[in-house]
């Protein structure tokens, strides 16, 4: 696999200085500092919509992908080589570190993780087992292959949050309700925090195998937070998100938390110890940034399924985004959520050159 060069890399073609990724448009908007231009990836860019990502997945099952180091950094650089985005994301899935865990379950086409043995008791819990690198190597191998093949284009880690890993392990797989989450929840608080402890340490372990091997910045993904109240979110998630993330403080690393229907939850979300709070399509950023405050950067937000609109009706609806994000202190353009499988990648690419174009500032 040839290196790739700086404007393959996901730099703009406008020749611009070589950075490296630590003062990188991402990594700068991350840390709240001016930069030559607004950067830009999307959720889910490593796989869904791309082509050459279903060819190099064809017979070949997620959970072997993600321990594939050589599938991994392909699938990886992917959306970088074709859209020019400005930073890379790990090719992985957040049950991954569950798995190396011990935890039985696999991620069914169509449908996603689904787990062998749901967690109902104590006992259940004390089978999730601690992690260290030596469980998943295949992902410091990957993150090692990537950072010398993206030079000055950062890579971003990322992992599952507790809240969600926990729904996914109650629920036994997806759910449109989380009800038995929330009766494990309430019925029996000693217990659901212990399971988010447990998985609050796995989860950090996991991050800092990425860390130790070179990513940029990190990503936690709290996909299905938005379930919940203000109330209930800061009595049984706040407390194991902010372990996870001030227990990476120490790496100096960019800290983005995301979640999907957080309306409600920006502000507390922001107390949770990231640099970037990810906004999902339901909330302006003018509005987010000032629920989240002054000190934390935005990311997002435009809706996905607008990517399935006529151009004009794209690039206005980016234009918004861009105009609205001028209110925080630093602004990450990405998707509200993931790409859809059905988006035309050719609509990707033409987004991130729109930002580019319209974000650009004036050297020095």
């Amino acid at each position: 696999m040839e290196p790739m060069t700086t404007t393959t890399a996901g730099a703009d073609a406008r020749d611009e200085p070589r950075r490296g990724p630590a003062d990188s448009p991402f990594v700068r908007a991350c840390r709240r500092e001016p930069g030559p231009h607004t950067p830009v990836w999307f959720m889910r860019q490593a796989g869904r919509s791309l082509p050459e990502y279903r060819e190099i997945r064809a017979n070949v099952a997620m959970l072997e992908s993600c321990r594939r180091p050589d599938l991994v950094t392909e699938i990886t650089l992917q959306p970088v080589r074709r859209h020019g985005v400005d930073a890379a994301i790990l090719f992985s899935d957040i049950v991954v570190p569950v798995a190396a865990a011990g935890v039985e379950l696999d991620i069914v086409p169509g449908t996603g993780p689904v787990v062998a043995e749901p967690i109902r008791t104590a006992a259940d819990v004390d089978r999730i087992r601690p992690i260290d690198v030596t469980d998943v190597s295949y992902v410091d191998e990957a993150v090692r292959l990537l950072v010398a093949e993206l030079g000055d284009t950062p890579l971003i880690g990322f992992a599952g949050a507790p809240f969600t890993l926990a729904s996914y392990l109650v629920e036994g797989g997806p759910s449109r309700t989380h009800a038995k989450t929330k009766a494990l929840m309430y019925g029996d608080p000693d217990l659901w925090h212990a399971l988010c402890d447990r998985l609050a340490d796995v989860t950090l372990a996991f991050l800092r195998v990425q860390a130790d091997a070179g990513v940029s910045a990190v990503q936690l993904f709290d996909s299905w937070a938005g379930a919940l109240s203000a109330a209930d979110y800061r009595r049984f998630v706040l407390p194991h998100s902010t372990r996870v993330l001030t227990g990476l403080a120490d790496t100096g690393l960019p800290r983005i938390h995301f979640g999907v229907g957080t309306a409600e939850l920006l502000g507390a979300m922001g107390e949770a110890g990231a640099d970037v709070v990810g906004v999902d399509w339901r909330t302006p950023l003018d509005v987010a940034t000032g629920r989240i405050g002054p000190d934390r950067a935005v990311q997002g937000n435009l809706d996905p399924c607008v990517l399935l609109a006529p151009w004009p009706v794209v690039e206005a609806e980016v234009r918004r985004i861009l105009d609205q994000g001028r209110a925080a202190p630093g602004h990450v353009f990405n998707l509200g959520h993931g790409v859809l499988p059905e988006t035309d990648p050719e609509v990707l690419t033409r987004v991130v050159a729109l930002v580019h174009e319209v974000s650009t500032r004036p050297a020095g």
